[in-house]
This record gives structure tokens, C-alpha cells and sequence, in this order.
């Protein structure tokens, strides 16, 4: 169990981040902030679960926190709303849908002498509250990260966080994943998965050691991209450095991402960067759309990972029975999803023991809050990268920050690891809330532009 000194943390990130909004820019605080607390504090089971309100932890502390002080100081300048009509859309029924969630399902649920409740109006709000608190990093960096130097910010900020990074990671590769329970008072996952080869595959602070190689990752490719843009030497060897690390953290995912996205961020233009990512993100979103039509060659896959890897073979197959055994369950509540309470997984009908795995965050998501929801939340991921390309082929490559692609980016192929991964945190809504905000800028210059030649013809494009 997480001792005093995490629930001191969790309480006292408030403070330091009125503190950081009161001595810097307000687009460097934030990016400090968030990137700060996920970093460093504690993961549940660390959280104050208040009545009637979604636990408050580490993914949503340091956002709410930083709303209310910009609520405060600087008012909802340009809306809290996206300026599109699909962003309006998406966003409304990401965070609204889970009320229809909770209205469909009233009635209870029994495994055999397992039973779990049925939602009630109580839940209704505090899963509407949970998705306002979630997507808050947007709503912050689209208002405060829309331009191309908050954007550079940001950038530097993922590689100082990834350089700071990599000490407790060494660490934690000659000793074990340690520091969590040295500091926190507990491990945060399970020890086994830790365990690589002939060596440990480090945790330091986040939820799993996916997570602190793909956030490494981040740091890498971010550091790569400063270096084309400024060819700073300082650049160079903080790059090298960062993919050095990453091998030695002994996560193939992360390491096949950097290996796709590193010569791509070197060797394309920015326009070609932009259309890398949206490829990479259509193709996110097809995967759990082909699943769900059964159009996925699974038993090709298999055998074609079994001629190179038995083991992993093994691991593939059994994701695939355990996304199928869920994907038959969300189809009883195909719509808005089972809500909470875990309803949307199989149990053990004389333990209540939970016996399916939700690795993916797209299955997450089918499962508790429907197609309706994973629609909603992976569309309102992509949909700056489609608002980036419209309307960088509109103002061509001169008028695009450097900045945007290498984000567009990151951004892709985080929406990519949420097939195999539930990696949604905070960071992704602050890179999709900074490239919507980015997207929306520009739009309002051509559309500017466009006035002064010809006026009274944007009525429809400023809806779209």
C-alpha cells in the first residue's frame, strides 16, 4: 500500500503548480506541470477517492489544478470548446456519452454467485466528471500551446524529462525496479513483467516499464528532430544518449517505434513527416475496426510469429483469445459499452476472480463505454493530424513550424501503441490538445486572408 509520503505528494502538486504558473510563461508551466507530476508522482493505488467524484491521482491532479489557476487568471480565452464542428462533436461525446452509458445499464450483472451492481446516477456523473478530468491536458494545451515556440517548449521538455530520466532507469537496470516501493512504499504492477532477458526492465515511477520505454522513446525522437532543426552538438549527443538507453531498456515495442520514427524525422520534409503520422494513425484506428468485423488473418499472424518466435507466438495468441472473448462481450452493449464496476470483463462465477486481460486501450474502451466512446476518444486523438494536413497543404511548407511534424508525430504512433497498449496519459491529450490548438491558427489566418479577397465566402468553412 502507497504510504504518507504519496498521498503528501498527490496534495501538495497543487501548490506546485500554482507556484510554477506564478514564475513562468503560462505555456512552460503547464508543459512543466503535467510532464512533472507524471513523472514523479506515485501511480494508483495512490489516489484520494472522494464521494461522488472519480478518483484523483496523478493523471488528473496536475491538470485540474492547472485549469483552475488559468480559469482564474486568464478566463476561457478562445473558448473551452474546439473551433471545428468535429472537434465540438467528438468532444461532447467523449465527455458526455458515459451518462448514456449509465442510463442503459441499470440493471445488474451475475456470474453465477458473482454478482456486480447496476449503474445509478451516481456513476453516471462521476464517469462524465472522469472524462472532463482526462481530457483537460487538452483543453489547456489547445488555449496555451498553440503556437510554434510553446510547441518547441515542449519538445525540449520531453527531452529533459527523458535525459533526468535515464539515471533512476540505470538504476533500476542494475538493481531491479526498486524505487517506487523505496520511495512510495509499494510496487506499482507486477514484479515478473520487469524481468527481461538476463537483466530488469525499469519502472522508476510510471504504471509499467512499456510505459517508461515508450516515454523514452518520446524523448528520443523529440531530441533527433531539435537536432535536424538547429544542429546544435548538445542535441547530438542528448539523442544519442537517449537511443542508447532505450536499447538497454529491453522493450522491443518501444525500440521498433524509434527505429520507424527516427530516419523519418532526419530524412522527411515536414509535409512528409505529416502524412507518416496520419498513415500511422489511420491504420490504428483500422485495426480495431477490422477486429471487430472478424477481418483480422489472425491464425496467418500466428503462424508467421510462431516461424520466428515461439514465445512470443504464444504471448500473441493468447491477446488475440482474450480480445475476441471481450470483443463477444461488448457486443451484448454495443453502443454505449457496460461502464465501470468491471462489468465489461468475464468473472469467475464462484471467486468473482477476473479471468480476461485488457491489454489494449481500444478494447478498454469498447468494452466500458461502447464503439460510441472509442470512436469519440481515438477520433478526437486523430483529428489534429487530419486538421494539420488540410491546412498545411493550404499554407504550404514555409508557414509550418518545424515543430509540428515531429509532435504529429509522436502523436501517431502513441494512438499506435493503444492497440497493443492502454499508454492514454496525460502527455497524449497535451500533444493533441497543442496540435488542434496549432491547426486551429492556422485556419483562422487562411480564412483571414481569404476575407480580405473574397468576402462573404466562409461561412461553411469556418463551421468545418
Amino acid at each position: 500500500m502507497p504510504n504518507p509520503l504519496a498521498y503528501l505528494m498527490l496534495a501538495l502538486w497543487p501548490i506546485v503548480t500554482v507556484v510554477l504558473f506564478r514564475r513562468l510563461p503560462p505555456d512552460r508551466a503547464l508543459i512543466a506541470a503535467l510532464l512533472a507530476g507524471y513523472l514523479i508522482l506515485p501511480e494508483p493505488p495512490a489516489a484520494f477517492d472522494l464521494p461522488m467524484f472519480p478518483p484523483l491521482t496523478k493523471h488528473n491532479i496536475p491538470a485540474l489544478a492547472a485549469f483552475a489557476f488559468c480559469l482564474w487568471r486568464y478566463g476561457l480565452e478562445g473558448g473551452l470548446l474546439p473551433r471545428s464542428l468535429p472537434g465540438k462533436i467528438l468532444l461532447i461525446t467523449y465527455v458526455l456519452s458515459p451518462a448514456l452509458t449509465a442510463v442503459t445499464n441499470t440493471e445488474p450483472v451475475f456470474y453465477g454467485e458473482i454478482g456486480l451492481p447496476g449503474l445509478s446516477i451516481k456513476d453516471g456523473v462521476a464517469l462524465v466528471l472522469q472524462q472532463f478530468l482526462l481530457v483537460l491536458p487538452f483543453l489547456l494545451a489547445r488555449q496555451f500551446l498553440a503556437q510554434g515556440g510553446s510547441q518547441r517548449h515542449l519538445l525540449v521538455a520531453l527531452i529533459w524529462g527523458g535525459l533526468l530520466y535515464t539515471l533512476p532507469m540505470l538504476v533500476e537496470m542494475r538493481l531491479s525496479p526498486q524505487l517506487n516501493r523505496w520511495v512510495y512504499g509499494y510496487y506499482q504492477h507486477l514484479f515478473g513483467q520487469s524481468i527481461r532477458a538476463d537483466g530488469y526492465r525499469p519502472v522508476v515511477f510510471l504504471y509499467h516499464g512499456l510505459w517508461v520505454a515508450f516515454f523514452l522513446m518520446t524523448s528520443a525522437v523529440s531530441a533527433w528532430a531539435l537536432w535536424r532543426t538547429e544542429r546544435n552538438i548538445k542535441m547530438l549527443v542528448a539523442a544519442l544518449w537517449l537511443t542508447l538507453i532505450l536499447v538497454l531498456a529491453k522493450s522491443l515495442g518501444a525500440l521498433i517505434f524509434a527505429v520507424v520514427l527516427i530516419p523519418v524525422v532526419l530524412l522527411l520534409t515536414r509535409m512528409g513527416q505529416i502524412r507518416v503520422a496520419i498513415l500511422i494513425g489511420l491504420v490504428a484506428i483500422t485495426y480495431p475496426v477490422l477486429k471487430g468485423t472478424h477481418l483480422v488473418p489472425e491464425d496467418r499472424i500466428l503462424a508467421e510469429a510462431a516461424r520466428i518466435d515461439p514465445e512470443r507466438a504464444y504471448s500473441l495468441e493468447f491477446r488475440f483469445e482474450n480480445e475476441n472473448t471481450l470483443l463477444d462481450r461488448a457486443y451484448e452493449k454495443p453502443v454505449f459499452g457496460w461502464g465501470s464496476w468491471g462489468r465489461n470483463h468475464i468473472l469467475d462465477p464462484v471467486t468473482g476472480n477476473i479471468l480476461t486481460v485488457t491489454d489494449g486501450r481500444w478494447i478498454i474502451v469498447i468494452g466500458v463505454y461502447g464503439w460510441v466512446g472509442f470512436l469519440a476518444e481515438f477520433g478526437l486523438i486523430l483529428l489534429p493530424l487530419l486538421l494539420l494536413w488540410r491546412e498545411s497543404t493550404a499554407h504550404g511548407k514555409a508557414e509550418i513550424s518545424p515543430f509540428i511534424a515531429p509532435l504529429s508525430l509522436l502523436l501517431a504512433i502513441n494512438l499506435s501503441d493503444m492497440v497493443p497498449n492502454a499508454t492514454l496519459t496525460p502527455l497524449t491529450w497535451l500533444v493533441a490538445g497543442a496540435l488542434t490548438g496549432y491547426a486551429e491558427a492556422l485556419k483562422a489566418a487562411r480564412l483571414k486572408r481569404l476575407a480580405r479577397r473574397r468576402p462573404g465566402s466562409l461561412k461553411w468553412q469556418s463551421i468545418l
